[in-house]
């Protein structure tokens, strides 16, 4: 084994279709990470390319580490910001801490680059060292509850009076639904659009953001009146009568909405005042 060195992750064809491999030896059996969805994700996002760090033993990739730009309200600001997504290391080479070391460069160089923070959801195993070693915030768990039909919350305070909320512009919205791997279907009703994917089952993860401002899109309407909901709404907003909690041990893993401050401005989230839903992650 030679002395790894690192560099920053590369959009071409040829690397995209490295990273894939990297992805297949670590995972076997999963079908997500296609040419197609990799320049999706890590080229075509209007936000931005794709920021991170690999690790390479020779011509050999040893891991790998992406987060991917984005736009959100950050206590009363529109800030750009990262979201935390790929992370693989081969097995050759698991246990030497590689992640650590990716991510703390990726960090550096996101924040010479401009990005407030960086977000993400990490599962229970991934958390404590996401606190621990890279200095993120344990902001939330999400809320997982099934129910049926639209959510019945009180008005949403205005972007600029929370403490997190992705902000979507058009072209970014138009993105996201595009997903090669899960795309994203909308329905228009009243002045809110109503958004699902694919998730567990025949239930449907299930969103909603305001209308104003934002383009038709492909409709189509929800395949289940019954729907998931993985996310946050303001504490002083929420209402779930309609949706049920569902009990830790019946989920996969609890999720987490975990942040990491690059600048003074808001070092700590307050769990209190976030808007989030499977739109704003990459889990659907």
């Amino acid at each position: 084994m030679q002395t790894l060195h690192f560099a920053p992750v590369r959009n071409d064809p040829a690397t995209l279709a490295r990273y894939g491999a990297l992805f297949a030896a670590c995972f076997p059996g999963t079908d997500k990470f296609t040419p197609a969805y990799l320049d999706w994700l890590y080229v075509a996002n209007p936000d931005g390319a794709a920021v991170g760090y690999d690790a390479w033993d020779g011509e050999r990739l040893a891991a790998h580490y992406v987060c991917v730009p984005a736009r959100a309200w950050v206590e009363g600001r529109e800030v750009r910001v990262l979201l935390s997504l790929n992370t693989a290391t081969h097995p050759d080479y698991q246990g030497k801490g590689l992640f650590t070391k990716l991510a703390a460069m990726t960090y550096e160089l996101g924040a010479q680059a401009g990005f407030d923070g960086c977000y993400g959801v990490a599962n229970a195993n991934s958390t404590p060292g996401f606190v621990r070693k890279l200095g993120f915030q344990l902001v939330r768990p999400l809320e997982a509850r099934v129910g049926l039909g639209r959510l019945c919350h009180a008005p949403k305070p205005a972007a600029a009076s929370l403490s997190f909320e992705r902000s979507w512009s058009p072209e970014a919205l138009a993105w996201r639904c595009a997903n090669p791997h899960n795309r994203v279907w909308q329905h228009r009703s009243g002045t809110r659009l109503q958004f699902h994917a694919a998730a567990v089952s025949h239930i449907p993860a299930y969103a909603e953001l305001e209308a104003s401002g934002l383009p038709a899109q492909p409709e189509e309407r929800a395949p289940s009146p019954l729907r998931l909901f993985i996310g946050l709404a303001p504490d002083a907003t929420s209402r779930y009568w309609n949706y049920a909690s569902i009990p830790t041990r019946l989920r996969p893993s609890p999720l987490n909405l975990i942040w990491r401050a690059f600048t003074p401005h808001a070092p700590q989230l307050d769990a209190s005042r976030i808007q989030f839903s499977f739109l704003d992650f990459d889990a659907y």
